[in-house]
């Protein structure tokens, strides 16, 4: 089964998987009701279009499933909830796990299916002793693997990635030789289902503002926040809030959820509850048994989406479920909820979840 999304990166996945001799059919996941006219202006019916007419034109089957009731309780709910508590989930990521490779596989193989391909610029490998490898994509300019960071062990055995092994120009050449009608269709960006609305505006109709004291780490007030679900740790422009010093700005430092106070700073590498070599992480996710067990592990890191791998250490106490990352240079506003992907290498090997420290703050040392 080939997940279709409407984008070139899936429909090319699919010729691929089809000229290999792989017996193939194409679905299309509905994930919200009207997709026509959403709150997030999101082009789901152009998207849908474009997956049938690729379907046509490489004579694929193909089908519809609905599952917006889950998307709606295991994405998006969980996404409004964690920014109402004072984290920034990743729902792209939640969504890959639960959605895509969680109740859609499980549907794929109540249907027969044996495997479940995507359009994800990363690369499954199996290893000698026969497990499955998730690394990263051929052009590392597209790399996804960050993305499927979340996914278990199981999910990654009946995982394909057609695309993982070229290049995105290769891609749209394909597409433009086949006369896809989605060889030149732009790629999406940002958060899946938001469209051209942004996140603290998507918030909105489901978050009641709390107003409350824009505070300095040193206690001054300076102004007045319109709710802490809006900001995020790191965020420079949308505070409202002027410094009135030369070449300085205030950047989000951090959330007293107690008081409802928004903690600013100027943003500058000396500012210690903005930069930071060490984080609490939780929630451990390896797709490599052997290092399940670990105490101290050196690996390389993925702080966040397109940040390079980084050489870091992980060390937990026997009996934890956290651990605490010791990042070779200083790492700028990481934030809980955010996700550390752990890498040997190319291979992706595991992941975690920054966790809550002190006033909303990654930071083990802020």
């Amino acid at each position: 089964m080939v997940a279709l999304s409407g984008g070139v990166d899936s429909a090319v996945s699919a010729h691929l998987l089809q000229q290999s001799g792989h017996l193939i059919e194409a679905v299309y996941v509905r994930t919200w009701e009207h997709e026509e006219n959403i709150l997030g202006d999101c082009p789901g019916a152009q998207d849908l279009r474009d997956a049938e007419q690729v379907c046509n034109q490489l004579k694929i089957p193909f089908r519809v499933v609905n599952f917006v009731d889950f998307y709606q309780r295991e994405v998006v709910n969980p996404m409004v909830d964690g920014y109402a508590s004072g984290i920034t989930p990743n729902p792209d990521i939640l969504c890959n796990r639960r959605m895509k490779f969680g109740a859609l596989w499980e549907y794929a193989q109540a249907e027969g299916f044996e495997s479940l391909a995507t359009g994800h610029y990363c690369q499954r490998k199996v290893s000698h002793n026969g497990l499955s490898e998730l690394w990263e994509g051929r052009d590392k300019n597209k790399d996804q693997s960050y993305f499927l960071a979340r996914l278990t062990l199981d999910q990654l055995q009946s995982a394909r990635f057609p695309v993982g092994e070229i290049s995105k120009p290769q891609v749209r050449e394909i597409a433009k030789e086949l006369d896809l009608p989605v060889a030149e269709k732009k790629d999406s960006q940002g958060i899946c289902f938001l469209g051209k609305v942004k996140v603290p505006q998507f918030l909105s109709h489901f978050i009641k503002d709390k107003p409350g004291k824009i505070i300095t780490t040193s206690g001054e007030v300076v102004g007045e926040h319109m709710g802490l679900h809006r900001y995020t740790l790191g965020q420079r422009k949308g505070i409202g809030v002027p410094s009135n010093t030369d070449y300085k700005n205030y950047v989000v430092t951090g959330k007293n959820e107690e008081s409802n106070e928004l903690i600013v700073a100027f943003d500058q590498p000396t500012e210690a509850t903005l930069w930071s070599k060490k984080y609490k992480v939780h929630s451990l996710c390896f797709l490599e048994p052997s290092i399940q067990s670990f105490t101290e592990l050196k690996m390389l890191g993925k702080a966040r989406f397109r940040d390079p791998s980084t050489p870091i250490r992980l060390t937990r106490k026997p009996g934890n479920e956290h651990c605490v990352v010791h990042f070779t240079e200083p790492q700028r506003a990481l934030t809980p909820g955010q996700v550390l992907a752990i890498y040997d290498g190319e291979r992706l090997v595991g992941s975690g979840i920054y966790s809550h420290t002190c006033h909303g703050r990654a930071s083990l040392s802020a």
